[in-house]
């Protein structure tokens, strides 16, 4: 079943090789949460970077462009949300936790609709996605990828301006292997890596304290030491973060203080090294 974006008053997004310049003009900074794999928890790390981004009063937006798998709307409690349209003809996005929301996951008529869409289909709905949202004028956009390295990917990094790349992975070599191969596929593209997020790095039991690795340890650091580029963070196996996401609510707004503080430091560590840049003349510091 294929989803019509359009509502009837205008002609479908052109293809991706013949787009306009200046896509997105109005947006700042444009970063790209990504893995090359999929269950690494990508989109709990776009959600929460994002949260913990807003809560720095930025104007932040999330799209989800994972199409085949858009979970971020029960993420952010948003899941009933459907496409609504102003008066200019643009797509409205959702708000929630101060966040700027769209995903194809919002125009389907039932949660469980597949999108059995060929890729030129996908990129051209993503492509829509970036033209006619009314997104207005945000710090930061940050685009949640799907997994692989494929024609939505592609189109992504050639189409956009993109401040940087934060790659998502788990210390296990069965994940870090395929992260490698996203990896080198942004250095090609010359896509600027912002660095590496290592999730669900370790479990502490709550009777003793003890830290447990069960998926390993270390592997997100060892890549980011094997492909030059930084090392962002660490974000712990908590079963609050999956507890709060199902329950439509980002744990960098929701959780506590050390749970949140995993989330503001990857976010500190993009505005200080200066992948995410911004205007201070419009009073908007991090």
């Amino acid at each position: 079943m294929l989803i019509q974006l359009d509502p009837g008053k205008r002609s479908a997004a052109a293809p991706f090789d013949a787009v306009p310049a200046g896509r997105l003009a109005q947006v700042k900074n444009i970063l790209l949460t990504t893995s090359g794999k999929g269950g690494v928890g990508k989109s709990t790390v776009a959600v929460n970077l994002a949260s913990a981004l807003a809560q720095r009063d930025l104007a932040v937006g999330l799209l989800d462009a994972d199409v085949y798998g858009p979970s971020v709307p029960r993420m952010l409690g948003l899941q009933d949300e459907r496409m609504r349209w102003n008066d200019d003809d643009k797509i409205i996005p959702a708000e929630n936790f101060g966040l700027k929301v769209m995903s194809v996951g919002m125009t389907t008529p039932d949660a469980d609709t597949p999108l059995a869409w060929r890729s030129s289909v996908a990129v051209s709905a993503l492509i829509q996605l970036c033209d006619d949202v009314d997104w207005g004028a945000l710090d930061v956009l940050i685009i949640d990828m799907p997994p692989g390295t494929g024609d939505v990917q592609l189109t992504m990094m050639q189409e956009l301006c993109v401040a940087g790349a934060v790659v998502v992975t788990t210390p296990q070599t069965v994940a870090t292997d395929d992260v490698r191969r996203a990896l080198r596929m942004l250095k090609e593209m010359n896509v600027p890596v912002a660095g590496v997020v290592e999730n669900m790095s370790g479990f502490v039991a709550p009777d003793t304290g003890t830290v447990h690795h069960p998926f390993g340890q270390g592997g997100g650091r060892t890549l980011a030491e094997d492909y030059a580029v930084p090392f962002l963070g660490e974000i712990a196996l908590d079963p609050d973060i999956g507890a709060l996401a199902d329950d439509g609510r980002p744990v960098a707004a929701m959780g506590h203080p050390a749970q949140r503080a995993m989330f503001d430091q990857i976010a500190e560590a993009l505005l200080s090294r200066g992948t995410i840049v911004l205007d201070n003349d419009e009073g908007v510091s991090p």
